[in-house]
């Protein structure tokens, strides 16, 4: 009956479809950029929030991550376990878009009051804001595996939804201070601007607000512009036992996993990159060339990739892309930081091979979830997908925490006379270290095959 429901649907083209699925991803990433980046600055700069509140917020967002990082494979097996007129992964993305964008909202308009108060109030909206982007972003790449069925068509997809998931990142990351300055009528001013011209609380929450609008309304694109696979595995109702067995037992997902993980270096300039540059430079504001060095190459990778894709396999181009940052990165290491230029063009060509392996992984967990169905019976594209989500939130969580460590091997802290030993040491962190992560990376895709023999695993449940 279901199924019938389903395809009673009109028929939408394939162009329609991928033109709603990178467009809403647009959307989404406009969102998670403006949080991720203008989060902190907000609360110091106009929720007026102490040092020792500061430490507390730092507390609340790892705690956060932590929980979020968790929520994905739990998050993931409800969608599996879900079956509506509309499929299972489409419900989601219409249910969660309206509390993305009021709590987005919400975390920009901090109430004047007590700081303790505001504590609770930012703890509580961070909270339940990470719980509802989970919701909204599992399903987003499930629904990217489920909708386009042929490799060809997939990884161009895959492509666009990383190239323009990047030209957001670097639209929200540079256009949002000047956004919230075009909305600040009235109001305090930014308290390291002399200027009269400053951006204030109110025209943040305002721009936060307008932007959390537009950007969960073109996310929505997904959801009425979109059709889910149709198969009886998609649309068979799938127990706990069945998901994670069959999860557990899909040896080319998991290969995906283990390299993505061991590939954490890649992350390492993004982490580190603003620390680095005041260490090396003493020049904070370098870190735009160094930012726009790595979204252009991500770009421009993004876009090439599926051409790319016809000329080898995933596997082979996941690790080449890994061989190819490890030579970057030691070069980088070899010519060292004295030129600033220099710097930049290596990390944009670090950027090509990041971007390149972004899609690849898409990809290859798409592929997986494909042949998994056909050896077993059985499509999990909720929990498969949600694993996409926890890797790259592990992969960011060890890159800072492995540039942090160096960081404090160093012996940096604001005021010290910065060395030379202590900006070698921090340089090592971010070449040396993704160099050897990237070669180790590249080990576990050596493993990925699909058509393994895997058993098919025994289904009860009802449709």
């Amino acid at each position: 009956m279901t199924t019938s429901v389903i395809r009673a649907e009109r028929q939408l083209s394939t162009r329609t479809q991928s033109l709603a699925i990178v467009t809403a991803g647009f959307g989404q990433n406009v969102i998670l950029t403006t949080v991720t980046t203008f989060i902190l600055v907000y609360l110091i700069q106009y929720a007026q929030i102490s040092t020792q509140g500061i430490a507390v917020v730092t507390g609340i967002i790892t705690a956060a991550k932590i929980l979020d990082a968790i929520s994905d494979p739990v998050m993931g097996s409800i969608i599996d376990m879900t079956r509506t007129r509309w499929g299972k992964l489409r419900p989601f993305i219409l249910f969660s878009a309206a509390p993305v964008a009021i709590l987005t909202a919400l975390l920009f308009s901090v109430p004047d009051t007590s700081e303790s108060l505001k504590l609770v109030y930012f703890g509580a909206c961070y909270l339940l804001w990470g719980f509802a982007y989970t919701a909204c972003d599992v399903p987003y790449w499930g629904l990217i595996g489920s909708a386009f069925g042929t490799g060809a068509v997939r990884n161009h997809v895959v492509s666009n939804v990383r190239a323009f998931g990047a030209i957001a990142l670097g639209l929200a990351t540079l256009g949002m201070p000047w956004f919230a300055l075009l909305l600040s009528f009235s109001g305090p001013q930014t308290p390291s601007s002399g200027s009269s011209a400053s951006a204030t609380g109110s025209g943040w929450s305002l721009a936060v607000l307008i932007t959390a609008v537009a950007g969960m309304s073109l996310f929505l694109l997904a959801f009425f512009f979109t059709r889910e696979k149709q198969t009886p595995a998609a649309h068979t109702r799938l127990t706990v036992r069945q998901l994670f067995s069959t999860l557990v037992r899909n040896t080319p997902l998991v290969m995906v996993l283990v390299g993505s993980v061991l590939g954490f270096g890649r992350y390492i300039v993004q982490a580190g990159g603003a620390v680095f540059v005041v260490i090396a430079y003493g020049n904070e504001g370098y870190f735009t060339l160094i930012g726009a060095a790595i979204i252009a190459g991500m770009v421009i990778a993004s876009f090439c990739t599926p051409l790319l894709l016809k000329w080898m396999t995933g596997r082979w181009l996941a690790i080449w892309s890994s061989i190819v940052g490890a030579a970057l990165y030691l070069a980088m290491y070899v010519t060292g930081f004295d030129n600033l230029i220099t710097v930049v063009i290596f990390i944009f060509l670090t950027g090509l091979s990041l971007g390149v392996f972004l899609v690849v992984q898409a990809t290859m967990i798409a592929d997986s979830v494909d042949d998994v169905e056909q050896r077993t019976g059985v499509r999990n594209d909720g929990i498969s997908f949600a694993t996409l989500t926890f890797v790259s939130k592990i992969m960011t969580a060890v890159a800072v925490l492995v540039f942090g460590i160096f960081v404090v091997l160093a012996g940096y802290h604001d005021g010290v006379k910065v060395t030379q030993q202590m900006q070698q040491l921090v340089w090592l962190s971010i070449t040396i270290v993704p160099a050897v992560s990237c070669l180790v990376s590249a080990i576990p895709f050596f493993f990925y095959r699909l058509g393994g023999g895997v058993k098919p695993v025994q289904r009860s449940a009802s449709k």
